[in-house]
């Protein structure tokens, strides 16, 4: 019997379909979607925090439990963040509610963003259609 899949809302690096498939995971269904009530940060990975005037966008994906341990134990031993999940509610584009698991660690550790680590995320918000203004947010984490 096959493993069930959840949705996961992907914000950072993650909503590169590449690096996703570098670390084996390959979602069947994905879509652009937005969660309120967080704001994004880039310092040095990218994480959420809570912000009741703000939203991220990103994308909702499949996958199994076996698939998101493996991905977010290669973010804490190869990254160095320590995700862990949460329920959220969040909006596709077709304003469907879809709740799903999103990672978040809760005590990053600050430090300047990477070049490459930005484009790693600006190159799918672009290629998604992410609205202008949330891009431009985006590389001001340069």
């Amino acid at each position: 019997m096959a493993e069930p899949s959840v949705w996961t809302f992907f914000y950072g690096s993650f909503i590169n379909l590449e690096v996703l498939e570098a670390q084996g995971l390959v979602p069947e269904r994905h879509e652009v979607a937005r969660l309120s009530g967080f704001d994004i940060r880039i310092r040095p990975l990218a994480n959420l925090v809570r912000a009741e005037r703000h939203c991220v966008y990103g994308i909702l994906a499949t996958a199994t439990h076996g698939q998101l341990g493996r991905l977010y134990d290669y973010a804490r031993d190869g990254l160095g963040g320590t995700y862990l999940p949460e329920a959220v509610l969040a909006e596709t584009l077709a304003g469907t509610l879809r709740p799903a698991l999103c990672y978040i660690d809760p005590s990053p550790e600050p430090a300047p963003a990477t070049g490459d680590y930005v484009d790693r995320i600006v190159g799918p918000a672009r290629d998604f259609g992410f609205p202008a203004w949330y891009i431009e947010r985006l590389e001001r984490f340069r």
